[in-house]
């Protein structure tokens, strides 16, 4: 077909113009689709370098764009450009995520290992100033990613005939951690085994009004780390924060208190957005005291 197009546009023959837009067309078609998608990779990731050093975000971000969509390993530059496009964007969150992810594969030795670094570190500033802005009442926050979950929503009632639970918190506690326990986050994300445990699982229960969490991390090695943070519920918004990264196959829920990173969740909206929710709902019933409610 493209060769008999190219005999109907050859130079000296007349043609309309319908043709003509045609003609240029498919030889622009067949010219795209020359390259396997190993060497396509890597004329747009030399094309992102570029328009990166150029400061040229908007053509950068062309170019991710098309490279997310692509099939096929991409080299973990790609995710360290992703990572300053969406800085530049002022997407905080999954910009994070992608230098994280940059991080990983390419390690200490990376050539954007030191940059990527400080590159995180001014994120985290940014979110903690930002946490400090919610709390104080003002509206200045300038992430635009994560979204901020009310703590209300729930029929507390339902929950307990579901759990057969005897308090709101009780009831609120099992169905945090029915949750958490089918939304663990695993690296292996091509065969998800249910009979085999996430590598990134938590546990919450209460202790003396506040939240205490079991992390439980599972390392490629076999070994296992169980660590137990506190979370005080007294002086923290109970509006949750939360967001999901298609990249890295990941959903995060915040800390209220400064915005770190609580839960690192499996890629599952719904799941993280049900989550921030029963968690705030489950700080403001303690925030009220008066015991056993």
């Amino acid at each position: 077909m493209l060769s008999l197009m190219k005999t109907r546009c050859l130079p000296g023959r007349r043609m309309s113009l319908g043709l003509m837009l045609s003609c240029v067309l498919t030889l622009q078609a067949g010219t795209a689709q020359a390259l396997a998608p190993e060497h396509e990779i890597r004329r747009l990731m030399l094309a992102t370098e570029e328009a990166v050093v150029a400061e040229n975000w908007n053509e950068a971000g062309e170019y991710l764009n098309r490279l997310r969509a692509m099939e096929g390993e991409k080299p973990p530059e790609y995710f360290y450009y992703r990572g300053r496009a969406m800085l530049q964007a002022n997407h905080l969150n999954e910009a994070r995520s992608a230098l994280e992810q940059y991080i990983t594969l390419a390690g200490a030795e990376g050539a954007y290992y030191q940059q990527s670094l400080k590159l995180i570190t001014d994120i985290e500033k940014a979110n903690r100033a930002s946490v400090r802005a919610l709390a104080e009442g003002g509206g200045g926050t300038q992430e635009p990613v994560a979204v901020i979950e009310p703590a209300g929503g729930h029929d507390l009632k339902a929950l307990r005939q579901l759990y057969l639970a005897d308090t709101d918190r009780e009831a609120l506690v099992i169905h945090l951690n029915t949750l958490l326990d089918t939304v663990g986050w695993r690296r292996d994300k091509t065969v998800v085994r249910l009979d085999r445990p996430a590598d990134n699982q938590y546990e919450l229960a209460l202790d003396s009004g506040n939240i205490s969490i079991l992390e439980i991390n599972r390392n490629p090695d076999g070994t296992t780390v169980r660590t137990t943070r506190s979370l005080p519920v007294f002086g923290v918004n109970p509006q949750l924060r939360w967001d999901c990264e298609p990249v890295v196959g990941a959903c995060w829920v915040y800390d209220p208190r400064d915005g770190s990173r609580l839960f690192q969740l499996a890629e599952n909206r719904e799941q993280a957005q049900e989550i921030a929710r029963a968690l705030g709902q489950l700080i403001r019933n303690l925030q009220q005291g008066g015991g056993k409610r």
